[in-house]
């Protein structure tokens, strides 16, 4: 498998969020997780990797994290993949927060809804997606167990968790989706959040375990 991590800008306000390449070596089908912006850079970096992109999957839709999507798909094409819940929030600015960041609202539409434990292929990379509704409604995170990582968009980061202060979020949902479905994923669980550094499963159960015995 070959990931890599780009932080990408986005088109107004230069918010950095993680975006991520994932690429299988032998059929060279790729995934693009969170477009959030610089979308020709995405395309530069899959045809030096020589990749075919099959999908681009979002973790939630928020613009910051879809702000490339438009122009990626035009270019590289790969179908658009989001949870039901939030493929509403593709083209409604009051969720996806478009107009917060001045980004116009793009055009698009998901090619296809995904739902909690889905399976989702790259090549021979097995994928499976984890519902973890609390920064949004419909926020994913999307689990690769044979390689040992996780991808958290805006769910968890190193050292904290996302908003609920935004449209469809619910403080007590995100850290449920936290403590009953990433918690429990083996301890060298490698997490790579939405933004800021990548870190471990082990090096943030404290931090839930302790918010758990307050009985949120």
């Amino acid at each position: 498998m070959i990931l890599k991590r780009l932080q990408v800008i986005t088109p107004q306000k230069g918010l950095k969020t993680n975006s991520y390449i994932i690429c299988d070596e032998k059929s060279k089908e790729a995934m693009v997780i969170d477009p959030g912006g610089e979308p020709e850079r995405i395309a530069e970096t899959l045809d030096i990797l020589g990749a075919n992109l099959k999908y681009i999957f979002l973790t939630h839709c928020h613009a910051d994290h879809i702000g490339g999507i438009a122009e990626l798909k035009k270019i590289k094409g790969g179908k658009i993949l989001v949870s039901r819940p939030d493929s509403e929030g593709l083209y409604k600015k009051e969720i996806n927060l478009a107009e917060y960041i001045n980004m116009e609202v793009p055009e698009l539409e998901a090619d296809s809804r995904v739902d909690d434990e889905d399976l989702i292929h790259i090549g021979e990379i097995e994928f499976k997606v984890i519902a973890t509704p609390g920064h949004t409604k419909g926020g994913l995170c999307l689990y690769a167990e044979n390689e040992g990582l996780v991808f958290t968009g805006d769910t968890m980061f190193s050292g904290t968790w996302g908003r609920t202060d935004l449209p469809t979020g619910s403080f007590v949902e995100l850290i449920t989706s936290i403590t009953d479905r990433l918690m429990p994923l083996p301890d060298d669980t490698i997490v790579y959040p939405g933004h800021g550094k990548i870190t471990m499963i082990q090096d943030e159960r404290n931090i839930y375990i302790e918010l758990r015995e307050k009985d949120f």
